[in-house]
């Protein structure tokens, strides 16, 4: 059985990212990690041509320097690397198709970094279809939020070819202040990543679940982190989303509509598996409901609402 190798830091470029001038990335979907990870990228040095459906999206990072273009074409045709952070697998295999005829024409196609969670039956079509396009492709999930993101502070779960994860090794250096390497194969980076997920969503429901129970029971809700704090059932995560729930207010870091979408994913990877999904249920139905409630668009934090009558 395969041993996947250990988590391991990677030093970091200068501030003047010298070492990378000339690398040119191409970065695909611009929303809130993709974003993050174009400015991040940018500041390390790296040329950085960016493409979102949804043009305005992506304009504001032309004053960080990036070459905003308006086809996917385009913005693969002179890349080395190419990173794609869309919502979901039909996008990502959408993007793939153009992309990759383009890129096919021209000189050593470049190196497509899948970075979006679509879940293991779309990693699956994706893989086939890069190898019906004769794409080189690894997959780099990234575990983190925007604030990770735009300051390269993500943890990259990579896995594929090790001689073209190898080649992925500047840009996921600059991404991630360490990148796991799941596996072999583009597939084990997604089933980590779903995992490291379904810890994500579950924490954060926790945290509101008890901040809930100390307010219903006439307690102030702060008294439940000043309890856990210090002891080995302390989190700093806890604290982080606490705050925001406790304050009511939620600055989408990860979009509670997205962690709805990778739930679902979580539940269509486990089945077939002697895994029971009655947890992830339950939290489909509270993120869901805080959904419902008009927070789809907010953090995941949000999940709050959820538990309120």
């Amino acid at each position: 059985m395969h041993q996947p190798a250990p988590a391991h830091r990677r030093g970091r470029t200068t501030a003047a990212g010298k070492e990378h001038q000339g690398m040119h990335v191409a970065v695909i979907g611009t929303g809130i990690m993709g974003g993050g990870v174009a400015r991040t990228l940018l500041r390390e040095g790296f040329d950085v041509t960016v493409w979102n459906r949804t043009r305005a999206k992506a304009e504001p990072l032309a004053d960080d320097g990036a070459r905003v273009v308006d086809t996917v074409a385009e913005a693969v045709a002179d890349a080395d690397v190419v990173v794609t952070v869309l919502f979901d697998g039909p996008a990502v295999l959408d993007v793939l198709r153009e992309g990759g005829r383009a890129a096919r024409s021209a000189d050593g196609a470049p190196l497509w970094v899948q970075a979006s969670t679509i879940g293991t039956a779309a990693t699956a079509q994706v893989v086939d279809l890069a190898r019906e396009l004769d794409v080189p492709l690894v997959e780099a999930m990234m575990l983190g939020t925007k604030k990770p993101a735009e300051t390269g502070a993500l943890v990259m779960l990579a896995a594929g070819d090790p001689d073209l994860v190898a080649r992925a090794t500047p840009v996921l250096d600059a991404m991630g202040a360490k990148t796991v390497v799941a596996g072999t194969e583009v597939g084990q980076g997604t089933a980590l990543k779903l995992a490291a997920n379904a810890w994500i969503a579950s924490i954060t429901a926790a945290t509101a679940q008890s901040l809930a129970l100390t307010q219903a029971l006439g307690l102030d809700p702060r008294l439940f982190l000043d309890a856990i704090a210090g002891g080995q059932s302390d989190s700093q995560y806890a604290h982080v989303k606490g705050a925001t729930m406790i304050a009511g207010e939620y600055p989408a870091q990860f979009a509670l509509d997205g962690i709805r979408k990778d739930i679902d994913l979580m539940r269509e990877a486990a089945d077939g598996t002697p895994v029971d999904t009655g947890l992830l249920e339950a939290l489909a139905g509270l993120y869901g409901r805080a959904s419902d409630r008009g927070h789809g668009g907010d953090d995941i934090a949000a999940v709050r609402t959820g538990f309120d009558a």
